[in-house]
């Protein structure tokens, strides 16, 4: 039997403690499915300021995002899946629009996020990634509170 993933996850933008408890062993069970290789994947929930200064240095795109996902790489220690950082205030008001619930939000997020780290992306390619997520939201991503 292989090591459960090693995930990170820092808070600098204050979630609560209760959406977190949900969050956690979700994302630790859609990691294991999909990326059951990977040994460790890190998560930082923050602010727009930090997400706009991420998106200007790595894309030259001066202005908050919702998420930003960096794929990793073999390490000594196993595959870094990648790092994943989301914007609490801009997921919040995501929610609010769509009239769901922010751990619905988070759970979107943090799907696309790791689709990305997967090495997926719906810029470049021909409508892969997004058909990949249009498959797996249903699965990871259930229709009640969350």
């Amino acid at each position: 039997m292989t090591a459960p993933i090693e995930i990170e996850v820092q808070n600098p933008g204050h979630l609560s403690d209760e959406i977190l408890r949900e969050l956690e062993p979700w994302l630790r069970q859609m990691v294991g499915t999909l990326a059951p290789d990977a040994k460790t994947l890190a998560v930082r929930l923050t602010g727009d300021e930090e997400l706009q200064k991420l998106n200007r240095d790595f894309r030259a795109v001066d202005r908050p995002t919702d998420i930003l996902s960096f794929p990793g790489t073999e390490t000594p220690e196993g595959r870094h899946l990648g790092d994943i950082v989301i914007s609490v205030p801009t997921a919040r008001l995501q929610a609010d629009e769509c009239g769901h619930h922010l751990l619905r939000e988070l759970k979107i997020l943090l799907l696309h996020g790791v689709i990305h780290c997967l090495g997926y992306d719906h810029e470049s390619d021909a409508g892969e990634m997004d058909q990949l997520e249009a498959e797996l939201r249903p699965v990871w991503i259930a229709d009640d509170r969350n």
